[in-house]
């Protein structure tokens, strides 16, 4: 999953009551992607049966635990000083216990136990499961570690505890790990192998969720379109291509159809999407379904053939132009955002106006654009030179940011004057007298309270409009 967030999610109140005899408190914090956030609340639950609930207080907590991303040196550096504050706490609280999950715990094992000794426990994102014991270790003063990487672990047959959300919109994870090999990122050696859940699994947690009144899930993966359940099995469970051609496959189209079909008054939206594996399929069956947002994120990274050879991106500009054109043509109205790498090794100006370029044919909604940040153990980091100068990255990265900028006015714009179907959120941040939310197309809209509540669709009248935000007035209650 390319889509870095560089927020924290801190253990909050829960999307149920606290677990009858819990005694101990956890305090958990994420970093980087949308899959860290839904790990927390995995682990969030494998750790209610061992008797914690969570906490907003770090000088209540018993175990303290932060979920890392390593996919840029920034979120490394937030997640050390958040490490320095959890050690100046347990100073006054030496009993309590200090643990890194996640990236981070796979590629600093040794340096945050051995070298460092800034925490008592290490975990990787496939040995959740094994916290308990781990925490066991820790008890008996024993090194605690477990960053091995499985092929098969989904987490499916775990119930995530819902952290620090709303209430209305919720993530549910279909895949982990990734088989591509970008040359820039850390995900294929930090999260393993590919591998995806099986069917029956998510659709039970999406019913689970719609029977406690969410109304939006987002499907997780690091790439999503390449999700693939064999009738009973992973492809590691078939002796042969012959064996698994002969089992009934779900993919990604099918997985879409199944949940629309399954939760009809809920919104589905899905996070990240390859360029390389989305298929016309899918783009068919979010036009069959009105309750499948009409959104796409599609990390593009570069808009030069060159350098997306040199990424090891397995598509080239002129193919996901034909995406994009097959993309509006089959759904007129979809928002489409990007992930940016500015500067990446060996970069011209002529790829950096390539880029430039084909936001120009695309004109994104938004984008999440980010200078080129070597990360030690990839490809990139081991073969090429990092021989772009920073102020030429930063200059190029300013230059992508105004670029997008221009596009997103551009599209709000278009919204002003339309009536579009709003799911309510929250409380809107600038003014407490307004909800805020989203439209299909991802586009944040604000409008003044009146008699809705959050978890209502309500279709706004757009009046007004800012690069990122709709500002208009409900006309009535959606459809949803």
């Amino acid at each position: 999953m390319e889509k870095i967030i560089d927020q924290q999610l801190q253990g909050s109140a829960l999307d149920r009551p606290e677990r009858l005899g819990n005694t101990k408190k956890l305090y958990i914090e994420s970093y980087g992607c949308q899959m860290n956030f839904s790990d927390s609340e995995i682990v969030a639950s494998i750790l209610a049966k061992e008797g914690y609930d969570t906490t907003t207080d770090l000088n209540q907590a018993d175990l303290v635990l932060v979920n890392t991303c390593s996919i840029r040196e920034k979120a490394e550096q937030t997640v050390r000083k958040r490490l320095e504050t959890y050690n100046a706490v347990k100073k006054n609280n030496p009993s309590m216990k200090v643990g890194v999950l996640g990236c981070m715990a796979e590629r600093l094992k040794s340096k945050f136990l051995e070298e460092e000794k800034i925490v008592d426990l290490v975990v990787g994102p496939d040995a959740y499961k094994d916290l308990p014991n781990l925490l066991d270790e820790v008890e008996a003063g024993r090194e605690a570690v477990n960053v091995i990487l499985s092929k098969d672990e989904t987490y499916g047959d775990v119930a995530p505890v819902r952290l620090g959300g709303n209430g209305v919109t919720a993530f549910v994870s279909i895949t982990r790990g990734c088989d591509n090999m970008c040359t820039f990122c850390v995900v294929p050696f930090t999260r393993g192998r590919e591998r995806s859940r099986d069917p029956q699994s998510i659709i039970e947690e999406i019913n689970d969720l719609a029977l406690k009144g969410y109304k939006e899930v987002t499907l997780l993966g690091q790439n999503v379109d390449s999700y693939l359940w064999y009738g009973g099995g992973l492809k590691k469970d078939f002796k042969n291509a012959s064996e698994m051609a002969q089992a009934t496959a779900v993919d990604f189209a099918q997985l879409l159809d199944m949940v629309a079909t399954a939760q009809p008054k809920m919104r589905f939206r899905f996070s990240t999407s390859n360029p390389q594996d989305m298929t016309r399929s899918v783009l068919y069956i979010m036009a069959k379904h009105p309750n499948i947002c009409n959104y796409i994120h599609l990390p593009v990274q570069s808009g030069s053939t060159r350098i997306l050879e040199a990424m090891n991106r397995q598509h080239t500009r002129e193919a996901y132009m034909a995406l994009i054109d097959d993309i509006r043509k089959i759904i007129p109205d979809c928002g489409i955002s990007h992930d940016m790498i500015a500067g990446f090794p060996t970069e011209t100006e002529q790829d950096h106006q390539d880029t430039l370029s084909l936001m120009d044919y695309v004109q994104y909604d938004f984008g999440f654009m980010f200078m080129y940040s070597e990360r030690p153990g990839t490809m990139a980091a081991r073969k090429m030179e990092d021989d772009v100068p920073d102020a030429v990255k930063k200059r190029r990265l300013t230059e992508i940011i105004e670029r997008q900028q221009k596009h997103s006015a551009l599209r709000t714009k278009n919204f002003v004057g339309k009536t579009v179907e709003v799911l309510i959120e929250k409380e809107s941040k600038k003014d407490p007298s307004f909800w805020s939310g989203r439209t299909p197309q991802n586009t944040v809209a604000v409008f003044p309270k009146e008699q809705y509540q959050p978890g209502d669709f309500v279709l706004v009248h757009i009046e007004e409009c800012t690069s990122a935000t709709l500002i208009g007035k409900a006309v009535q209650m959606g459809n949803a």
